[in-house]
């Protein structure tokens, strides 16, 4: 107990925890859509990408950095959406080429120029100590609005996920849907950068989702699992780092690893099959009465 409440004696600790377990919370619960539509590389393009804005930006106005990385990474996430769906190069292509071009770009300006802002290195691997009341804000705003997101458009994100063929002649815009996802998925990933940093916030939205689809077949409790399991990663990783001495980020995705080790040990052979390939049950058909959600 002295272990737990010592450190909650801290105002920086408490703003600290409060952050790394909604930041948790947030990534696993966007997440599952991107574990589900195969697209766990996009995640980690993004980051870098918004890094590069993150750069680029501070060289005009340093003091409007957070906007204009966010912005940057909207406009890489529908720029990737676009090349990959009116050109031959799949989505894998789109992403390698555009964000870690934005990438390179960030790094080569950070080196030419320097930073009046927020440092390299707290860009790269978080610094969740020093996040300012603003980013806080930021980042609650933003969980409310992936939540609102997914409740509003729960129904075609699910088709479009699991049917997006059938989806698009059944009326739905697949394209729009996807744009929209892509959005939300880079002001997520900007909300949580101080957190996690760039080099690690992919984990964080790939991890939870694939330690909830080994314990659950039900899409609607993927979604509570995976929410909760970023939120304790977040939680306990904030508390080993404290201990640890060592940056909240690397230690957040070291317990989601560990959570992932634990579970596919235990796991039978049945949950770790069904886990690299989705049962038939779960393809939503909208006539299909029995979708499990």
């Amino acid at each position: 107990m002295d272990a737990i409440l010592e450190p909650l004696r801290y105002a920086f600790f408490l703003e600290g925890l409060l952050v790394a377990t909604l930041s948790g919370a947030l990534l696993g619960f966007i997440g599952v859509f991107i574990v589900l539509r195969g697209m766990s590389y996009i995640g980690h393009g993004l980051s870098h990408s918004i890094f590069g804005g993150f750069a680029a930006v501070q060289l005009f106005a340093a003091q409007f950095y957070v906007l204009g990385a966010g912005l940057w990474g909207i406009a890489s996430a529908l720029a990737i959406n676009a090349v990959s769906r009116r050109s031959r190069l799949g989505a894998d292509a789109a992403i390698g080429v555009i964000t870690t071009a934005s990438f390179a770009l960030g790094v080569a300006l950070f080196a030419r120029f320097g930073t009046s802002g927020p440092s390299f290195e707290n860009a790269l691997f978080g610094s969740i100590l020093g996040i300012s009341p603003e980013q806080i804000i930021g980042l609650v705003a933003v969980s409310l609005l992936a939540v609102a997101f997914i409740f509003l458009r729960y129904r075609a994100l699910l088709f479009t996920t699991f049917d997006p063929g059938v989806a698009d002649v059944s009326g739905i815009r697949v394209n729009r849907v996807e744009a929209q996802l892509m959005i939300v998925l880079s002001l997520a990933i900007l909300a949580t950068l101080t957190v996690i940093g760039v080099t690690l916030v992919a984990a964080m939205l790939v991890i939870p989702a694939v330690v909830a689809r080994m314990l659950t077949d039900s899409f609607g409790r993927m979604l509570a699992w995976s929410t909760g399991i970023g939120a304790f990663c977040g939680l306990v990783g904030m508390y080993v780092s404290y201990y640890a001495e060592v940056p909240s980020g690397t230690m957040i995705v070291l317990v989601g690893a560990a959570v992932f080790l634990v579970v596919f040990v235990l796991a039978g052979r049945n949950r770790r099959r069904r886990s690299a390939g989705l049962d038939p049950h779960w393809e939503p058909v909208p006539a299909t009465p029995s979708l499990r959600s």
